[in-house]
Formats: structure tokens, sequence, C-alpha cells
């Protein structure tokens, strides 16, 4: 028997811009997935406990700051000290094209930019999100 997909969203950073991140979280919860959302300007330290203590299978990051590099990377760095580098990384947001590869070298498994739909994002998580086994 297996339960739902667990997926922690989260607001970085001083960004305080939450709609995109909301509209996503329901999605995801209308999906059939379990969501927990941590509201806005979350440390990622503070995200990263959230993961570990909700035994997240992953996190979606919306960041609209410009601070994407910095903010996938420490989240990304603290998956790694915790040992929890299962958690996949995804997420959103006003992030440039040039900037897309350097975030898949780092370890984020996708990038969804202006003009995904909720649909795609869906898919692609039950698609690339490991579901638990009970």
């Amino acid at each position: 028997m297996s339960s739902r997909i667990r997926v922690v969203v989260a607001k970085p950073g001083l960004d305080g811009h939450d709609r995109g991140a909301k509209v996503v979280a329901r999605a995801l919860r209308d999906a059939g997935m379990e969501v927990i959302y941590t509201g806005l300007h979350q440390t990622p330290e503070q995200i990263v406990e959230t993961a570990i203590q909700e035994d997240a299978d992953a996190v979606g990051l919306s960041v609209l700051s410009g601070a994407h590099m910095t903010l996938f990377r420490r989240v990304l760095e603290l998956l790694d000290e915790r040992d929890a580098r299962d958690i996949v990384v995804f997420g959103g947001g006003i992030i440039p094209d040039a900037d897309l590869p350097e975030l898949a070298r780092i370890g984020v498994a996708k990038i969804f930019t202006p003009g995904a739909t909720t649909t795609s994002i869906v898919e692609w998580v039950r698609q690339n999100v490991a579901q638990p086994v009970a």
C-alpha cells in the first residue's frame, strides 16, 4: 500500500510575493499530494528542517527575488549535510534560462519558468518523485 507524496512548498529569502507558490501548493494538494506550505521569508535552514521533520519526498522552492543561485545552492548543501539528498528539489519563478544548466548541475531536478501550467508541474512531480510505500 502506498502513501501520498509529501511536498514542502517554500518561499525562501526576502521575496514577498507568494501567489504562485500558493497556486502550485493547491494544485499539488488537489492532485492528492500532501503539501506543507512554509509561508514567506523562510531561510534555507528553516526549509530543510521542515522537509526533514515532515518526512518530505520533495521540496519546491519559489524564487522571484533574483537570489535563486544562492538559495537553491544553500538548500542543497544543507540537505547534503543532513544526509537527506533523497529529497527531490525543484522550483520555479523568475529564473533566467542562462542559469538553468548550473542549477541542474548542482542538483536541482527541475525549474518551472513563467508560463508553466499547474498540470505540467503536477505531472512532473508524479513522474519524478518516488511515491513512498506505507
